[in-house]
């Protein structure tokens, strides 16, 4: 059996079912009552030469950029791959934050590129870098991959820190993918998109995390315009034209995403609150305080989390994503954008498995 090309992903669509789930890390998904509109709006015929117009004019009116800098794509990994594929060719290396999500690298992996890895440290809080960053660039590095909010983490760069890195991609002539569907989920000291930053930056992000809308696979890239050409090129050659439904519900949903965002604030606000709360009561684990939907504590004391993460499992049936698919072994990945009661009570699992004896 060949190894499967994102590990993670393939084990969150084969991991057995749980009782509580804090693995996976969508918003609590909407129903098309959530969307006022949305069923007159549904039709299976469409136009759509360089994306949905409607759908390109919303995302683009969204992050107040013109049109020409917007490339739809099936949801935020589908972004990520039409980028790389972009900008990558076989042969070219991609520098990759660690600890990372693992299907970003393994984008750039498939079209043919080699990956090295730079740490964003735990105790820096899981900044950027840009020193350590330029130390491991070299003459064949075309790509810097990060994510910001940081997957796993939920941590944000600092603003200085993500301007010394475009700063250093423009003197380098590369460019730097920014993953930020999580950004959203930021409430207050939200960051602008990388990409109204430098023309070096690619933002990437999708109405997924941050609005419970997963299954419409609304991705979307913002570039500059000669970037964002290229990806829609790329496309041509991936699904050539967008799904009209799906690309449809989307733009209703840009119609109400006010409504979607108070939603969604009322979600993250209360479990983010409890989650700030019972982490201060457990001094057997540590963790960067997230500004996202995720959690990343380390446990401490071992090398690996993953046996209290299986030991969680058959004890409560409750699922976390052990830290080996994200390259830090003694950590897991706490994801809180579910129903608040279920987070609760996923969190009291956890306390509870870690007060007991192991045996």
């Amino acid at each position: 059996m060949t190894r499967a090309a994102a590990p993670y992903m393939e084990w969150a669509k084969s991991r057995p079912r749980p009782t509580i789930d804090l693995a996976g890390s969508n918003l609590v998904a909407c129903t098309l009552e959530d969307l006022p509109g949305a069923r007159e709006a549904v039709d299976i015929a469409g136009e759509s030469p360089f994306g949905y117009p409607p759908l390109v004019a919303a995302i683009a009116a969204h992050h107040g950029v013109a049109e020409d800098r917007v490339a739809t794509a099936g949801g935020c990994s589908g972004a990520n791959f039409l980028a790389c594929a972009a900008l990558l060719d076989p042969g070219d290396e991609v520098l990759v934050e660690s600890p990372f999500y693992d299907p970003m690298p393994a984008s750039a992996r498939l079209l043919g590129a080699t990956t090295r890895s730079f740490e964003r440290r735990f105790e820096d809080g899981y900044d950027l870098d840009p020193p350590a960053i330029a130390a491991a660039l070299t003459p064949r590095t075309r790509l810097i991959l990060i994510s910001n909010p940081h997957n796993p983490s939920g941590t944000l760069a600092r603003n200085e820190s993500l301007e010394a890195v475009g700063e250093l991609a423009a003197r380098r002539g590369i460019h730097v993918l920014v993953d930020e569907v999580y950004r959203e989920t930021v409430f207050d000291g939200r960051p602008a998109p990388a990409a109204t930053l430098s023309p070096f930056f690619v933002s990437t992000s999708s109405l997924t995390k941050a609005y419970g809308l997963s299954s419409l696979r609304c991705g979307w890239t913002l570039a500059s315009p000669d970037l964002t050409r290229r990806i829609r090129q790329v496309r041509d050659v991936v699904d050539n034209w967008a799904p009209m439904p799906s690309d449809r519900l989307a733009v209703v949903a840009f119609r109400n995403l006010g409504a979607l965002a108070a939603r969604a604030r009322a979600i993250i606000e209360a479990n983010a609150a409890r989650v700030s709360s019972w982490l201060a009561t457990r001094t057997d684990l540590e963790c960067v305080p997230p500004r996202s939907t995720l959690a990343f504590p380390r446990l401490t004391g071992v090398d690996d989390a993953g046996p209290f993460v299986e030991r969680l499992f058959a004890r409560t049936g409750t699922a976390v994503a052990p830290g080996h698919f994200f390259g830090s072994p003694a950590h897991f990945r706490i994801a809180f954008g579910g129903e608040p009661e279920r987070v609760a009570a996923g969190l009291e699992a956890i306390s509870g498995v870690l007060d007991a004896p192991p045996a």
